[in-house]
């Protein structure tokens, strides 16, 4: 398997630091104590969910990076939707060792799982629509890379990874700068070579967010009826943006609309962990 990495993301720091989290000082007393040294385990890590799979190439560099001679085998890619009792990975080596890390690269395969799962559920929602779904910053800290690689292996796109990759002015920046025009003008004056995203809740916003340069709109806790009316104010201008307690059941009603993209922070907030496991095969 080829080696696996996220941009900006130190993955042996991230593998290093859960692993001493887990191993404490004394390390995995349990193992030790009870598996000789040199005992060897053939496993495999199998779904007991229907799922789409996410992580898998990160539960690898746990195993390894205890036991660098483990064979590993990985059966399905991430991204793949997989049925209940589906094999996705078989590993041989070390006993000690893949037991040390099991949990650790469980944990992980389970969380991104689960959002990769949700998210292919909005996507699913959406089909038709010609609407994109994309996920937020509402994320866990310190797995943010993590989990917007996730969303991406579920379908979605990436919104703003970080606070630097766009600018996005939303309700509070609009109330300390004295208004929606004033607001987008200071964004647009500061020079700063980026789009420029400004959230409205009111359609009586949204000519001024345009006139004074907003390359986006984000239409925030609109119901249908009133997306409706925004997208076509906008006429196509910019591109629209959806965003705000938005859920399974109702985000077909909104993409209908009109909308660009749907924005939603459950997919990430609010994934449950896929039923994933290892057993001695």
């Amino acid at each position: 398997m080829s080696h696996f990495s996220l941009s900006g993301v130190d993955l042996d720091a991230f593998v290093r630091r859960t692993l001493e989290e887990d191993l404490g000082e004394g390390g995995d007393v349990t193992s030790a104590a009870t598996i000789p040294a040199d005992a060897r385990l053939d496993a495999v890590m199998a779904s007991r969910d229907p799922v789409v799979v996410a992580g898998l190439p990160l539960a690898a560099l746990f195993f390894r990076s205890l036991d660098a001679e483990v064979h590993i085998q990985q059966l399905v890619e991430d991204g793949a939707s997989v049925a209940p009792g589906t094999a996705l990975m078989r590993l041989s080596g070390n006993a000690r060792a893949m037991l040390t890390a099991e949990r650790s690269a469980l944990n992980t395969v389970q969380h991104l799982t689960g959002i990769a799962t949700m998210t292919r559920a909005y996507v699913d929602a959406l089909a038709g629509t010609g609407c994109v779904l994309l996920d937020t910053r509402k994320t866990i800290p310190g797995l943010r890379a993590l989990e917007k690689y996730a969303t991406r292996m579920g379908g979605a796109e990436n919104h703003r990874m970080r606070l630097d990759d766009g600018v996005l002015i939303k309700d509070n920046h609009i109330a300390v700068a004295g208004g929606v025009s004033e607001a987008v003008r200071r964004a647009k004056a500061a020079g700063l070579s980026l789009p420029v995203q400004v959230e409205v809740d009111r359609l009586d916003q949204i000519e001024p967010a345009l006139v004074a340069g907003a390359d986006r709109l984000l239409l925030d806790n609109m119901p249908p009826d009133v997306l409706r009316a925004a997208v076509e104010l906008v006429a196509g201008r910019v591109p629209t943006e959806a965003s705000g307690g938005v859920r399974l059941d109702t985000i077909r009603a909104i993409a209908e609309t009109g909308v660009t993209y749907v924005s939603v922070g459950r997919i990430t907030q609010s994934a449950p962990a896929a039923d994933i496991g290892l057993d001695y095969a």
